[in-house]
């Protein structure tokens, strides 16, 4: 379901990268971000290392169709016209994140674990499976809205302008009919606080101090206590190195306190995370419309997470 509702953000921010004159060029997994504590259902997207100008933003003259070009992004997400060699413009973007999505759906692609001498040769290797995956094939299992959006990015001509819109709508009207609504936090939130508020129960009851449980733990979703943290899927790296640490892996409030060794000061900083994370759950602020729409200030592009200016990115 995350997957569902995640992917009309995703699509929201990659048109606000766009309607800035530029391309992204390594749309992955890796370079999608969530926010933390207030900011938890904000989708980021990061590292413009390889992003490139696509057109003049005074005239909006397209760049010119080329062909012969080197392999630029992660192969594994990469669209097929850039494995033969075209130039890159928006529908390559929008291509590489429907793999994206179907590596969500999956947890593997087809093309995924293809052995080669040469990088080259496992580049071809990818390119050549990847053709030939029939869409309703790759897509096989899920909703049609996933194959509807991969056959939708494909038809696209080198200059048109995505219908951002019509896509987003694909995946607003399947996480309805689906009989989901939007409630501003995310299943793995829910999780994550879930499991950091059972391990200090836990914690309290062996102090006896079980009856204060009742009450921390009254405005949680029915259930939510007992739920646990999931491991999730082994996935393997990409083809890429990515510029810097993750920043998940760093940040203490992204860390679940394990009982019986948790400082208090982390106790104190998880719960303090877990109630902002209940509010949000409990709904949105009064002018939030329901699909969270895109606004310039959700899409924070930090020295830290931009490799090149964009005065530069056209070289």
């Amino acid at each position: 379901m995350g997957t569902w509702r995640s992917s009309v953000w995703k699509i929201s921010r990659i048109e606000y990268i766009h309607s800035k004159n530029f391309i992204h060029r390594d749309i992955k997994p890796d370079n999608f971000l969530m926010g933390l504590g207030k900011k938890g259902n904000l989708v980021y997207i990061i590292d413009f290392g390889l992003a490139k100008k696509y057109r003049d933003a005074r005239t909006h003259q397209h760049i010119p169709y080329r062909e012969n070009k080197n392999l630029t992004g992660t192969a594994r997400y990469a669209s097929i016209n850039t494995h033969l060699g075209i130039e890159q413009s928006r529908r390559d973007d929008l291509e590489s994140l429907g793999y994206v999505l179907m590596y969500f759906n999956l947890g593997s692609l087809p093309w995924q674990g293809l052995k080669a001498a040469t990088k080259r040769q496992k580049y071809e290797r990818i390119s050549e499976k990847k053709m030939s995956t029939p869409i309703e094939v790759l897509c096989k299992g899920y909703p049609s809205e996933f194959s509807t959006y991969m056959n939708f990015c494909r038809s696209l001509r080198f200059d048109d302008k995505p219908d951002y819109s019509y896509l987003r709508q694909l995946f607003r009207n399947l996480f309805h009919r689906q009989g989901f609504s939007y409630d501003y936090v995310f299943d793995w939130n829910m999780l994550k606080f879930g499991s950091s508020r059972t391990a200090e129960d836990k914690e309290k009851e062996q102090r006896g101090e079980g009856e204060e449980r009742d009450e921390r733990t009254g405005g949680g979703p029915p259930g939510s206590a007992a739920r646990a943290l999931p491991s999730g899927p082994n996935l393997p790296a990409p083809n890429r190195v990515r510029n810097g640490p993750d920043p998940a892996s760093s940040t203490p409030a992204s860390r679940v306190p394990q009982s019986g060794n948790a400082s208090p000061r982390a106790g104190r900083g998880a719960e303090r995370e877990r109630r902002v994370c209940l509010r949000l759950h409990r709904g949105a602020p009064a002018n939030a419309s329901p699909d969270l729409p895109l606004r310039h200030d959700q899409i924070r592009i930090t020295p830290p997470q931009v490799s090149v200016p964009f005065e530069h990115m056209g070289k």
